[in-house]
């Protein structure tokens, strides 16, 4: 059973809107948490190293000022949650070891008895209440807020009782699995969080003993660790693990080939002379490919009549095997890691399919005229801008093959790219009517703000989606607790395709090497209690 303590997410320290855009559009295992859980443990004894190599530094490691990134994959080492989620959904215990929820905004939490902080300090029930509260206080900023823990979250503690109760004004049908986000701090760190950037006071199973920025990180094995997912201890793991900062995977998989490594993402072609010599990596599906559309006053893509012009035009197929390098596959939802709480393909039979005939036939019918090579209405020439990442190759690739292929309909366009720090300003702007961001979340109700609401600096809706249908949907959802509501979630997402509001296409594998070792992921983070040395 795997340990949940990541988000898809990777979110600065501040609690502005552009925070928030970048954060939900990463996807990449480690430094976004995009990936989920696969494989599992074999033999191997108890002590040894294990080195693992990261693509970017970390940055801080305080688990209530990030949400994903490097830090969160680093941080299942020394916070516990307080749930876990298992490989196949279902909740399992965590820090609690049962819970009990009352509808769509309480849930209530029984602590396990003899948990305490690296230093051996007992966790208490208001310790864990105390953490709830400052991450839901808004005066400290943290981009859990929102994410992981509703907006109008109180928390009480009864240390007598060992019981937590997290209560929300408004419904939160997911707050129980939110719950697996929440990386437990120990009260020494919560009052002083400032310190938990370059330094761990947890429950987990390690203790960060060494820090190098840009260079390495060196966690240590605590004793008496025995309240780990599904109440398996530390003994087994390795007694010292060491991230490695390595952002060339070229030089990753040379370290990793040469026993320098032990563990490594690598997801370009690098990946191929790792499989050539007899490594198995462990692979999840994360969204790669994905449209989404200005809809706002001076948009053309404000009509739905020009969105389904402008997908009937394109090939999803081939821009997602040119996007992938032919490994991916075809998108079945919205940006959601695995395992999705509410399975299913959403989008088969319900996104234009390549078809220039309807192409040119939808244009006609929003009152556009075929003039020489393009079109006209009212004296303007349909011209779309299109903005999409600056990096990765085959990515793209894949967007010049778009903007070919609306060229072909008689669309002129115009190309901008955006990089992870110029995302949010970019997508919070009005200077584009495509763009190419691949939003992802762990659970439904997080990609809400992205489709309905405000648009920027107000919200996070950045195309001024404005879809009755979803809305409705999203409404019955949200006072169904947990599973209860995924045929609404579904449905949800439908409407949204059905309208070509935004146009998922294809997910590529995200892999993690291995080379004597054996580990499991949990939403991109390895599994400290499954890992192990050989």
């Amino acid at each position: 059973m795997a340990k949940s303590v990541m988000t898809p997410v990777h979110l600065t320290n501040k609690m502005s809107t552009t925070s928030r855009i970048v954060a939900l559009t990463a996807t990449a295992c480690l430094t976004a948490a995009a990936c989920g859980g696969g494989g599992g443990t074999g033999p191997g004894g108890a002590g040894g190293t294990v080195t693992i190599g990261l693509s970017s530094d970390p940055g801080t490691l305080n688990p209530m000022a990030i949400a994903g990134s490097a830090a969160g994959v680093m941080n299942v080492f020394a916070y516990d949650p307080l749930v876990n989620i298992a490989a196949d959904g279902q909740v399992v215990a965590g820090l609690a070891q049962s819970w009990k929820v009352h509808g769509a905004d309480r849930v209530e939490f029984g602590l396990r008895d003899g948990v305490t902080c690296g230093d051996g300090t007992p966790l208490k029930a208001s310790d864990v209440a105390n953490q709830f509260n400052y991450i839901a206080d808004p005066k400290n900023q943290s981009p859990l807020l929102g994410l992981s823990v509703p907006r109008t979250t109180t928390a009480t503690g009864d240390d007598a009782t060992r019981t937590v109760t997290v209560t929300t004004r408004d419904p939160a049908p997911m707050l129980l699995r939110m719950s697996s986000m929440v990386a437990i701090a120990c009260p020494k760190g919560l009052s002083a969080p400032n310190t938990l950037a370059r330094a761990s006071d947890g429950t987990g199973p390690y203790i960060l003993s060494e820090v190098v920025p840009g260079d390495h990180y060196t966690y240590v094995k605590r004793k008496g660790y025995t309240w780990g997912p599904g109440g398996v201890g530390n003994d087994q793991s390795p007694e010292k693990v060491i991230f490695k900062v390595v952002p060339s995977e070229t030089t990753a998989t040379n370290l990793l080939l040469s026993g320098r490594l032990d563990m490594a993402q690598v997801l370009g072609p690098d990946r191929q002379r790792l499989e050539s010599s007899g490594l198995k990596p462990q692979t999840v599906n994360a969204l790669l490919g994905q449209l989404i559309f200005a809809e706002g006053p001076g948009h053309a893509t404000a009509d739905e009549h020009v969105r389904r012009a402008l997908v009937h035009a394109l090939d999803l197929g081939q821009l997602g095997s040119v996007a992938t390098g032919g490994k991916g596959t075809p998108s079945k939802g919205l940006g959601l890691v695995e395992p999705r709480m509410c399975p299913g393909d959403n989008i088969t039979g319900n996104l234009p399919t390549h078809d220039l005939t309807r192409a040119a036939a939808e244009l006609t019918a929003a009152g556009w005229t075929k003039t020489g090579n393009g079109w006209a209405k009212e004296g303007r020439t349909l011209e779309i801008a299109f903005t999409y990442p600056s990096s990765g190759e085959q990515t793209i690739a894949a967007a010049e093959l778009a903007v070919q292929q609306w060229k072909a309909l008689g669309v002129k366009v115009t190309t901008s790219t955006f990089t992870g720090t110029t995302l949010a300003s970019v997508l919070g702007g009005d200077a584009w009517d495509v763009s190419w961001p691949p939003i992802t979340a762990a659970l439904p109700d997080q990609l809400v703000p992205f489709f309905s609401g405000p648009r920027p600096p107000g919200g996070m809706n950045f195309g001024g989606t404005d879809n009755p249908d979803y809305q409705r949907l999203v409404a019955a959802a949200r006072v169904k607790p947990d599973a209860a509501g995924c045929a609404d979630w579904n449905g949800a997402e439908i409407a949204l395709f059905k309208r070509v509001d935004v146009v998922p296409f294809v997910d590529t594998r995200v892999t993690m090497f291995g080379k004597g070792v054996t580990f499991r992921l949990d939403r991109g983070a390895i599994v400290p209690t499954a890992l192990r040395k050989h």
